[in-house]
């Protein structure tokens, strides 16, 4: 995966755009918590019950790689894949409604919020190999403030399922749009492609830089330029 994969990752800027209004996305914001619901949604017990084709599955993959599946090493290797796979994936049967667990607060606060160099770890949803780094995350309140540690829990909510980079860094604000209605968001991610470390290419140092920027971090150059500069700094 890299920066050229053909997702189309901007259709929440270009609305804004379209619509010239920060207000109107707020409120697109709010139908697409009703589209969310036709995501893949997996409960773990349907986590249970799937379990047995999976690890079927991984010694098939195993034994047409021509490994022998019996050998002591890998009796128990196609269940612990099978068990670590749905781990990496649970973020499937996880909704931001449940995660920040009433953890929105009324707050007279009208300057910026970041929380830095969280890190993330995901799944690239083409090779099924691993891409992680960190994720910086600014938001500017509008009369409410959310507990720092679920801005973490929202980037794994997302993060903890296939992925490409682009589409991580957008789902990531236009949930903490969603959740809190600020006056605006931003989100940055760096990261490895393991994809592009271990394959292919073989880079060993590229990394990938991905942002999504809405409402005033959008419209003001000013106050985008402070979140990057803060963002950057040790």
């Amino acid at each position: 995966m890299n920066g050229h994969c053909n997702v189309k990752v901007n259709d929440t800027v270009e609305e804004f755009h379209s619509n010239n209004s920060f207000s109107d996305l707020l409120i697109d914001s709010k139908n697409s918590v009703v589209h969310r619901k036709h995501e893949t949604s997996r409960k773990k017990d349907e986590d249970q019950s799937r379990l047995p084709a999976l690890e079927a599955a991984y010694t098939s993959i195993l034994r047409e790689l021509g490994e022998d599946t019996d050998r002591q090493g890998l009796l128990r290797t196609p269940l612990r894949a099978a068990k670590a796979m749905q781990f990496l994936t649970k973020g499937y049967h996880e909704t931001i409604e449940d995660i920040l667990n009433n953890a929105i607060f009324d707050e007279d606060h009208d300057e910026m919020v970041i929380v830095k160099n969280i890190d993330v770890f995901s799944l690239c949803e083409h090779h099924l190999v691993p891409f992680f780094g960190k994720v910086h995350i600014g938001y500017i309140p509008n009369k409410k403030v959310v507990g720092l540690s679920k801005l973490a829990r929202i980037v794994e909510i997302f993060s903890r399922r296939l992925q490409i980079q682009e589409r991580l860094t957008k789902q990531i604000a236009v949930g903490i749009l969603e959740a809190l209605q600020p006056k605006g968001v931003a989100v940055v991610i760096e990261a490895s492609h393991m994809c592009m470390v271990m394959r292919g290419v073989q880079k060993m140092n590229s990394r990938t830089v991905t942002s999504t920027m809405l409402g005033v971090y959008l419209e003001d150059p000013k106050t985008r330029e402070e979140f990057l500069t803060l963002s950057r700094s040790t």
